[in-house]
Order: C-alpha cells, then sequence, then structure tokens
C-alpha cells in the first residue's frame, strides 16, 4: 500500500491567536488555562494541527497496512460544545485514572471536558504526562 499521510498537519498559526479567536467564553478561558499547562508538562512549542487543535510534540507512525505519517503527541481542541483534550495513545486502560478524573465523555484517545472547574486537574496533568511518556518510549518523538 502506499504511504497516505494524516490529513490533520502542522499550520503556520499561533495558537494563542486561535486561543484568543475562540467565541465561547468558557472555551477560551480553559484553553488560555490548557496552553501554559501543556508546555509546562511537555516541554514542548505549541502548534496548530489543522485550524483548530492545538498540538504539542510530533511523532511518526506506521501501520502493519502501510499507512504511515506524523501527528502531534498529545493537544487540545476547544469546540463549540466541549473542549477535546487528546491523549495518546488511545486504546490503553485508562479506567483508572478516569475514575478519579470527574466529569467527562471520552472516545479512544479523548477527553472531552465542558469545563475545566468539572475536572480534578492533577488528575488531567497525570493523564497527560503518561501519555507523553508512553509515546516517548515507544515512538520516535519530536518537539516539532
Amino acid at each position: 500500500m502506499a504511504k497516505s499521510e494524516n490529513k490533520t498537519k502542522p499550520e503556520p498559526v499561533d495558537p494563542a491567536a486561535m486561543i484568543a479567536s475562540v467565541e465561547h467564553p468558557q472555551r477560551r478561558a480553559d484553553a488560555e488555562v490548557l496552553l501554559p499547562l501543556f508546555t509546562r508538562i511537555t516541554g514542548w512549542p505549541a502548534q496548530m494541527w489543522g485550524p483548530a487543535i492545538v498540538g504539542f510534540g510530533r511523532y511518526h507512525y506506521k501501520y502493519d497496512s502501510g499507512r504511515e505519517g506524523d501527528f502531534m503527541v498529545t493537544g487540545f481542541s476547544p469546540r463549540k460544545s466541549y473542549t477535546s483534550v487528546y491523549i495518546l495513545p488511545g486504546y490503553r486502560d485508562l479506567s483508572e485514572p478516569l475514575s478519579r478524573l470527574g466529569k467527562v465523555k471520552h472516545g479512544k484517545s479523548c477527553l472531552n471536558i465542558n469545563k475545566l472547574a468539572d475536572i480534578d486537574m492533577d488528575v488531567l496533568e497525570e493523564m497527560v504526562r503518561d501519555g507523553v511518556a508512553y509515546m516517548k518510549a515507544n515512538y520516535t518523538t519530536a518537539a516539532r
């Protein structure tokens, strides 16, 4: 199978400017908290991935099918209805920290948070740190 790149790619947009443009006041305020939090946790600068995802780091993946590409290691996106936090990789059992996190909905690699006040920020930091450590141990990662 031919190499197939991820459709979501790094964009030359300032993440702080994107956050400042978020219309929903709660999503904007939460993103203003998450930006320095993720920067501190990861040690990597923020970079936009597509028009709405603030990502940190980069890793290269290659599936058995031959599909490969680059994607962010972790990040977040202030959506209209909630803020998504991306904890990669998904598909691991995160039931224990999820039980302590607070009020969230989640998919395989993302947490959907209505507002940061609904969750335990220490547990969120623990989960992001764990995800970044896993990615560094299992993939080639870089700041950009």
